[in-house]
């Protein structure tokens, strides 16, 4: 079935086109060559230009096409998350990288292919998928038990949540003018009469977007989490949204090793040593000032709250919670679920356990390939692909606000 379309026709030809970037000429021929031979349509190879990227001046770009046919792009994912893994394995083999791809219909991708520096063209070449597809692993079935609580996920009424967010600025700033950047503009004329919400996940995804643009720290995010932080904690705002909260402090504490483990690749490559932004230092470091408050509010919160709470620690504590990992148990993960592997990864990062590390991500890549695929790299530190997954992990489980 996955092989027809809609009225039982083929599928149209699948495209993806890999970018990869070598240290010299000569390495960026010999892996174009191997690309061909394995059935890509076309490849071509570039020097690296100065801009916007000067440490790659010198380097040089291989970029190739591989079509495949028979089959819809949903039954080809397992397999092409394969081939990206392959690719980027490809790439390290040869003192390279992998830069990424770009997928579509392959006549789309095959009309817009940059030739300037094309060095095979095989015009009716296909990558030939295996026999059967291979088919992802089934995941242990749910998460685990619903939260219990008022911390459930629940629809609420995005007025209700604006409003009790703004209490919350003006308690601590007063107005705009004292406010981050990040907050003041919850306090401007403009936005209190402003056109009102339709849903409770718009909002919040507004505010933060405006802490983090595109989840990147500034100087601006440094600034405002001590609001976050007191969102997180203050019994005005409702529990979900809270737990909405503490799922972006989550993301911003493990922006380091999410970035880290993005590079790693490129740093091995390029002989350098990873060195972690100032301002995603300063975001983290800011969470860990704020962490013994959020913390203390252990006892009252529901479930849902302290799965996420938890995790924060792990990702912005810097080994302080270690304390933590007993009150573990007493979260609904039965053994065997998917939140009790998250559980477990959880305890392992705030033991420092490295054993457990290992044996956590292995549980968790068994059965969820995109994880697999993320720490697939041989270059980054177990901590830092732990980290890296984390946010994901734990927020598909404990569920944004409505």
């Amino acid at each position: 079935m996955a092989r027809t379309g809609s009225i039982g026709s083929s599928p149209p030809p699948w495209g993806v086109q890999y970018t990869l970037c070598l240290p010299t000429e000569d390495a960026a021929r010999r892996a174009a060559a191997e690309l061909a031979a394995a059935g890509h349509r076309l490849a071509a190879i570039r020097a690296h230009g100065h801009a916007p990227d000067p440490a790659l001046t010198g380097w040089w770009q291989v970029f190739s096409l591989a079509v495949y046919t028979g089959h819809d792009r949903l039954a080809l994912e397992p397999f092409l998350r394969h081939e990206r893994i392959r690719m980027a394995g490809l790439a390290r083999s040869h003192g390279e990288f992998h830069q990424g791809c770009a997928e579509g219909h392959a006549s789309t991708l095959q009309a817009i292919f940059t030739r300037d520096g094309l060095v095979h063209e095989r015009a009716a070449a296909e990558v030939a998928p295996p026999a059967p597809l291979p088919t992802g692993p089934a995941p242990p079935p749910g998460w685990g038990p619903r939260w219990p609580g008022p911390a459930s996920p629940l629809p609420i009424r995005p007025e209700d949540v604006v409003r009790a967010v703004v209490a919350v600025a003006e308690r601590m700033y007063g107005g705009a003018d004292d406010a981050p950047d990040a907050v003041g503009w919850l306090l401007e004329e403009d936005f209190a009469f402003g056109e009102p919400y339709e849903s409770t996940g718009e909002f919040l995804g507004d505010l933060a977007d405006a802490v983090a643009h595109q989840g990147d720290c500034t100087d601006d995010t440094v600034e405002a989490v001590p609001f976050l932080a007191e969102l997180a904690r203050d019994g005005g705002v409702p529990p979900a949204v809270r737990v909405t909260v503490l799922g972006d402090l989550l993301r911003l504490a493990a922006a380091g090793a999410s970035l880290a483990v993005l590079a790693a690749d490129r740093v091995a490559a390029l002989g350098d040593v990873w060195q972690e932004r100032a301002d995603v230092q300063m975001t983290r470091r800011a969470i860990g000032r704020a962490l013994p408050r959020l913390l203390a509010r252990w006892d009252e919160e529901g479930d849902a709250a302290r799965f996420v709470l938890a995790a924060l620690a792990a990702a912005a504590s810097d080994g302080a919670a270690a304390g933590l990992v007993p009150r573990l148990k007493d979260l609904p993960a039965p053994a065997g679920s998917p939140r009790a592997d998250t559980v477990a990864l959880i305890a392992a990062l705030l033991a420092d356990d490295e054993p457990g590390l290992a044996t956590a991500l292995r549980r968790l890549t068994s059965w969820r390939p995109a994880i697999a695929e993320r720490t697939a790299t041989p270059h980054a530190a177990p901590r830092q692909l732990a980290l890296a997954v984390l946010p994901d992990l734990v927020m598909e489980d404990a569920g944004p606000a409505d």
